[in-house]
């Protein structure tokens, strides 16, 4: 594909990587190479959940990139992006790192399983695929992605990062698809307010706002209101972080996850499993409201109710005012739980928000998805 995007050769014996979006129902595939000729590739495998293809060449002498290591990438430092942007063969591009870790909305990015490296060097159509360099010479980065409204470079470009890529280029290689992990929990990002609420001097790490049943969440004691804030060391400042990190452990593997529960830090064990193509749906947890500082009327839950509703919780807001207004809960959710402690009447709810200070974390579940909501107690 003189004209069209780019990929690159990583190994001397012709293993290419480039997008899954560039080669995907494609029945031939051509590479050009700048020294070698023309070669139909064959395809091993690709992966449109991280956008990631890997393909290889029958060449005789080929010359391969070196690969670097995007975890050492940094913000501010320079980088050089190299493709085929509209059709203008090896132009060669450079900008900074803008950041780092960055996670895309997924109607946006198609993948949760990625958190891109994005930079300011300018990436057109036919850039997709393509390497992005340090100063070393080493590839950091697959170039996949701008943000823009008319089609063209507006001064965002998203890369995904090379070791994300050689987790899916060994799966590929070997079995010629991906497995991912899971252990059953859903999270959300940690704010101010709720930091306060759990203990925490500062917001970082994913609050677990809801655990499956028989989960290895479940198994390891995982309960919500805990913080994960590493899996085997690697530090999870922000929730998309998690199901980075967990996807790209081998099914039933253990994995230490370090935790912040109770307002101290501790560590358990979770040993994960597959992600399904369908994973189950996230737990429901036990729940109380109660008004007095919150600013909550509630009522407790008839079991036709609960059975309608598909939850475990027991008391389910009327009205809203004060505190809990200015927070966003509404009229029908369903509280679980304060501060990481179910509750099941209003003495409980009561109990809890007496004990909590100036701010609490009430778990609701709205409709089939259950956070945590921050009120400023004042």
């Amino acid at each position: 594909m003189p004209d069209g995007p780019r990929g690159f050769i990583f190994t001397p014996d012709g293993f290419i990587l480039t997008n899954s979006h560039v080669v995907h129902g494609g029945e031939r595939i051509s590479v050009l190479t700048p020294d070698s000729g023309d070669f139909n590739a064959q395809l091993i495998g690709e992966d449109p959940d991280t956008d990631l293809a890997l393909l290889r060449i029958d060449a005789p002498v080929l010359r391969n990139v070196k690969l670097g290591d995007s975890r050492k990438i940094r913000v501010g430092q320079l980088v050089v992006a190299i493709g085929n942007p509209y059709g203008f063969q090896y132009t060669v591009t450079a900008g900074v790192v803008s950041a780092v870790n960055r996670p895309l909305p997924p109607d946006e990015s198609g993948s949760s399983y990625v958190s891109f490296i994005q930079t300011d060097a300018a990436v057109n159509p036919g850039n997709s695929g393509g390497p992005l360099f340090n100063l070393d010479g080493q590839v950091i980065g697959i170039n996949s992605q701008i943000y823009s409204r008319t089609g063209g470079y507006m001064g965002m470009s998203f890369a995904i990062p090379i070791d994300v890529a050689l987790n899916v280029k060994d799966q590929l290689q070997k079995n010629g698809k991906v497995a991912r992990s899971r252990i059953g929990v859903a999270v959300q990002d940690m704010s101010q307010p709720l930091s306060q609420s759990f203990g925490m001097n500062t917001p970082h790490g994913a609050l677990v706002s809801a655990v499956e049943p028989q989960s290895p969440g479940e198994r390891a004691g995982l309960k919500p209101g805990d913080i994960i804030t590493s899996v085997n060391g690697r530090n999870i400042d922000h929730s998309s972080d998690l199901p980075v990190v967990i996807s790209q452990l081998t099914p039933g593997t253990e994995a230490r996850l370090g935790i912040w529960h109770d307002k101290k830090a501790t560590e358990v064990m979770v040993k994960t499993i597959l992600l399904e193509d369908t994973p189950a749906q996230a737990a429901k947890a036990a729940g109380a409201d109660g008004g007095g500082k919150l600013g909550l009327a509630v009522r407790p839950l008839k079991p036709d109710e609960q059975q309608e509703l598909h939850t475990r919780g027991r008391l389910v807001v009327e009205d809203v005012t004060g505190p809990a207004l200015a927070a966003g809960l509404q009229a029908g959710d369903v509280i679980l739980g304060v501060n990481g402690s179910g509750v099941s009447t209003v003495a409980d709810l009561k109990r809890e928000v007496a004990r909590a200070g100036h701010s609490v974390a009430v778990l609701i579940q709205r409709e089939d998805a259950q956070i945590y909501i921050p009120v400023d107690l004042g």
